[in-house]
């Protein structure tokens, strides 16, 4: 029996975890394609006239076996990969791929989906069902339902080459990422990094039998070692190791990868009649048009360079008091803290104590019941992929005393049909980098919330996040970056535990992706509020509340650096759109002369011949943000502030 094909019987039917088998995967999309093809087959061969129910609502609700399996592979593959797994992907996905290109150009199926689209005016749909109908329609047309059958197989094939191709490029990266280190045996070379951070870089080197401290690329050894090093060519070593990543011409450069990419990308674009890949993105985003987001961003970049340029200035004159008359990209973050110190007395490393992660997950799932009125409560009966992983059932307030007498009953949980309608969802939260987990934060789902046959669905959401880990003397200390790192990804994660829709293509967080980032930066801004504050920041040791001034410092520092890094947003988002309205330009240019020619208006430094961001760009080649970068800014325009993780 394959565990993957059979209904789950653990808890809320969880991801078992425990009792999967890399070799399952494969037969497992096997056998679920074969049966979600015969679903497909029963809507098409149904002889009853076509309706919004028999095609369109019996469309939506195929595939779920499927999806979960894919959801499962596809987030292990991001938080807890290995070569096994990434090879399985490298079969699985052109397999996935076809499959989609089957249904979506399944001609018999389209003319009954556009039967019922034409005659949409007949049925009385509410809003969420004409919703359905339009992006089941337009979903159709834009993934070729429209070609002929030659052009059909052109785009087939240029879809399943992006697969494989975009998951090459996450391998690549996160490869490059693991495969640096910095074996450090003189203290020496240390000085100025704090005593945690140094206790945090000797368990690194004791992991890996070496004396004396180990530094790498992943953000907890890498962010400090950036702030605080005195050791100027330790740093410029160390940064130079983080610009080269997929970019040094070895094993996994990326940089030809990036224009197969673009360049099908372009091709397929062209295929479905539209000029390029942001005209065909932005189609379906509140932007429209590429033109619009880049005079949005142009706009930005002339308010904001003035700012910035100023702020930089500041920076050079400490760096000058030093002797060093041309400041370089890799002391930005070292005078950027020691400026911080001066203007506002704040220290990351003095505020890190006062921020263990157990007090801030506290805060923010009680700040979830202040608003929301959620409750969480820790499940050790619930599968995971990794012991780092923690499991929360989520309910509504006032749910306990259910919850205690279910308990009680000491009978087995296996369904969402719960004693009480209180249960909202599941949420694994997974804080701690490792070699199999690719860096940066986000939230992700492993089912997603929707309502069938009376019965409502709810959700199983993820966060990750690369924090530092605790060690045998420390709990995990938040910088409060990371505070508001994961304040943000739990407004992803609230958007999804809070839906309450009837179909799971319409759930949570599948909304425009201009709006995506917005209940997560609203969330964020909760980190500044000083009443809100002293709730949960307190010392680990001393239970100390954090003093008011340093709260109040917190609340000033604000827009510390805001015009910097706005220039740095800025500058990933008007790359990522060139990068997708002027492809044929990569004829003659290399990726380096590319990137430094449309980041160049918002380039505060020196250009390093020597390193490139765009090939370790996962945002845009990997991830979901290609053409679609600039939604931070446009988010945090439309009424919040944002940090994302690059």
């Amino acid at each position: 029996m394959n565990i993957l094909t059979e209904k789950f019987t653990t808890p809320y039917h969880s991801a078992p975890f425990n009792d999967i088998k890399n070799e399952d995967y494969l037969p497992a999309f096997k056998e679920l394609i074969q049966k979600s093809e015969e679903e497909i087959d029963a809507i098409v061969n149904n002889t009853e006239e076509p309706t919004f129910e028999n095609v369109i609502e019996a469309l939506a609700y195929s595939g779920e076996q499927l999806d979960a399996v894919s959801n499962i592979f596809f987030n292990l593959n991001s938080a807890e990969t290995s070569d096994e797994l990434q090879q399985i992907a490298q079969e699985v996905s052109p397999i996935l791929t076809e499959y989609s290109s089957k249904i979506s150009q399944n001609e018999a199926l389209f003319n009954k989906i556009k039967k019922v689209y034409d005659e949409k005016e007949k049925y009385n749909l509410n809003e969420e069902q004409q919703m359905l109908l339009n992006e089941t329609y337009k979903g159709f047309v834009r993934s070729g339902a429209l070609l002929n059958e030659e052009d059909k197989e052109k785009l087939k094939k240029i879809s399943m080459d992006l697969s494989l191709k975009s998951l090459q490029f996450g391998q690549n990266v996160l490869a490059s990422t693991n495969n640096y280190f910095k074996h450090i045996t003189n203290k020496e070379d240390l000085v100025g990094i704090p005593d945690a951070i140094l206790e945090q870089y000797a368990e690194e080197a004791k992991e890996r039998n070496l004396e004396g401290w180990v530094l790498t690329l992943q953000y907890p050894s890498y962010i400090p070692l950036m702030t605080y090093a005195e050791n100027r060519e330790l740093r410029k070593e160390i940064a130079l190791a983080n610009g080269k990543k997929s970019f040094d011409g070895g094993e996994f450069d990326n940089q030809n990868l990036i224009k197969e990419l673009l360049t099908l990308k372009q091709q397929k674009s062209e295929l479905l009649g539209y000029k390029d890949y942001a005209d065909y993105v932005l189609e379906e985003r509140m932007a429209k048009s590429p033109t619009k987001v880049i005079d949005f961003l142009n706009e930005l970049l002339t308010k904001a360079k003035p700012y910035a340029e100023k702020e930089i200035e500041e920076l050079k004159s400490l760096a000058k008091a030093d002797g060093i008359d041309e400041i370089q990209g890799y002391d930005h973050t070292f005078y950027a803290e020691k400026l911080r110190k001066a203007k506002y007395d704040l220290n990351d490393e003095e505020l890190k104590p006062y921020f263990p992660l157990n007090q801030v997950q506290d805060a923010v799932f009680g700040l979830a019941k202040q608003l929301f009125g959620l409750t969480f409560e820790e499940r050790n009966d619930i599968p995971k992929y990794h012991e780092d992983v923690k499991v929360y059932e989520v309910f509504e307030a006032g749910s306990e005393i259910l919850r205690q007498a279910q308990n009680d009953s000491q009978k087995p949980t296996t369904s969402d049909q719960q004693p009480t309608t209180n249960y909202k969802s599941l949420l694994y939260v997974d804080y701690f980098p490792r070699k199999g987990k690719r860096a940066g934060a986000w939230m992700t789902s492993y089912k997603n919330q929707y309502k069938k046959d009376g019965e409502n669905s709810r959700p199983h959401i993820s966060i990750v996040c690369n924090f530092s880990k605790p060690t045998k003397d420390t709990p995990s200390l938040l910088t409060f970056q990371e505070v508001t790192t994961l304040f943000h990804e739990f407004g992803h994660a609230l958007h999804g535990m809070l839906a309450n829709t009837q179909y799971p293509t319409l759930s949570g967080t599948s909304v425009k992706w201009d709006f995506v980032e917005l209940p997560s930066q609203f969330l964020e801004n909760f980190c500044y509020e000083p009443e809100f504050l002293k709730t949960f920041a307190k010392h680990y040791k001393t239970g100390e509340i954090l003093p008011d001034e340093k709260i109040e410092k917190i609340a000033q520092s604000k827009n510390f650096m805001e015009g910097y890094q706005t220039m740095r947003q800025l500058g990933f988002g008007l790359l990522d759109m060139n990068y997708h309205t002027k492809v044929a330009e990569l004829e003659n240019k290399t990726v380096k002369e590319f990137e430094d020619d449309y980041t160049k208006a918002t380039q505060l430094y020196p250009p390093n011949p020597e390193t490139a961001m765009s090939p370790s760009f996962s945002h845009i080649f990997q991830g979901g943000y290609s053409a679609g970068y600039y939604s931070y800014k446009w988010a945090e325009v439309s009424g919040c502030r944002c940090l994302p993780i690059f």
